[in-house]
């Protein structure tokens, strides 16, 4: 019998358990007296909120810091290289110049903006390579980043109410600016990414050639999002038309003050929660190249540092050498972890 990974049992787990705090309210109990007044000033959704936010930066810092210490990555060579100043725009490289390693080097990061910001925003890779896909994916993916900066609008808004602002139509000129900001990001965010989400699930459900790599894991992801997604909006419909219930959750969330949080009906809660869960869960999959794309690019595809003398490059791969070689294939004779590298490149490969 095939067994579900741990992070899918432990959201299933969540799921089941969710329903009976936001519809029925159940008590807390067998948890600690701070726990149990926190729980009491303001209510489990913004508990779970709390505990998602600290999933993902602890997530986030994890893969992070494992990426940034992984061994030295094998050079790609693959041109152009855009921080390569003046040579970027025709594919060349520092290697060209006479006697390079007595020169110093001259890069341009304003270049590498120049090809991150179109890949990151736009997806240009995925419009040079696959046009048809792009017309799916970028719908999801900008109406991600609007939605993103939907988030950072509620908690300034909500800030911005904490201390006596008056964030709405009649407002100030600030107060107005947040408003309506938040209503074109919010809405155009929540429809790009519904759009792209289900764009995306017809795709991998019906075309061939999708099916063939598409897991189970990639269904979930999809409907996921999608329900996150089809909640949200009718929360807006039906209880919250301009955001204002959501900025006053924000307003409570980051003030400690539960009396700001506004009283939320089920819809509004499942929203929240299931927005929460989404957010913890993204950095524990493969969708969390949404960060981890910096090191694709940069320390992988154009990493182009020379190993010259106090770079460090020499350590690093003197310790890389030590590692054990773990390979079965008898050309490689790493003898079940009993050799390291060294032994392996330096011996004749004959046997004894």
């Amino acid at each position: 019998m095939s067994s579900l990974p741990f992070r899918y049992v432990v959201f299933s787990a969540i799921m089941r358990e969710i329903p009976r705090y936001v519809i029925y309210d159940v008590p807390t109990v067998n948890i600690g007296k701070a726990v149990l007044e926190v729980r009491k000033n303001m209510g489990i959704v913004p508990i779970i909120t709390y505990l998602c936010v600290v999933v993902f930066v602890v997530s986030v810092v994890t893969r992070f810091v494992k990426l940034s210490t992984l061994p030295v990555h094998l050079r790609w060579e693959v041109y152009p290289v855009p921080h390569e100043k003046g040579k970027g725009h025709y594919g060349g490289s520092y290697l060209e110049e006479y006697e390079w390693w007595t020169k110093k080097r001259e890069t341009s990061k304003l270049a590498e903006l120049k090809v991150m910001i179109p890949e990151i925003i736009l997806l240009a890779g995925v419009w040079e390579h696959n046009k048809k896909h792009w017309f799916r994916t970028f719908p999801f993916h900008f109406g991600l980043y609007l939605l993103g900066g939907l988030i950072a609008l509620l908690a300034v808004g909500g800030v911005a109410g904490a201390f006596g602002m008056d964030v709405g139509p009649d407002g100030g000129a600030v107060g107005q600016v947040i408003h309506y900001l938040t209503l074109a990001l919010g809405y155009t965010g929540l429809v790009l990414a519904l759009i792209g989400s289900l764009a995306l699930l017809v795709r991998r459900a019906f075309n061939a050639d999708y099916r063939e790599y598409t897991t189970a894991a990639d269904f979930f992801n999809l409907v996921f999002f999608i329900a996150a997604l089809v909640v949200a909006l009718a929360s807006r419909f039906t209880a919250d038309l301009h955001f204002e219930g959501l900025r006053g959750f924000f307003q409570g969330l980051l003030t400690l003050n539960g009396s700001a949080i506004p009283q939320l009906g089920m819809l509004q809660s499942l929203e929240i929660v299931l927005a929460s869960l989404l957010a913890a869960y993204i950095p524990l999959t493969h969708m969390s190249h949404f960060f981890t794309k910096w090191f694709t690019y940069h320390d992988v595809r154009w990493s182009d540092e020379p190993n010259l003398e106090g770079s460090g490059f020499d350590e690093k791969i003197a310790k890389q050498l030590e590692s054990t070689v773990g390979w079965s294939a008898p050309h490689i004779a790493g003898d079940g972890r009993k050799k390291n590298w060294i032994d392996v490149v330096t011996s004749s490969g004959r046997e004894e």
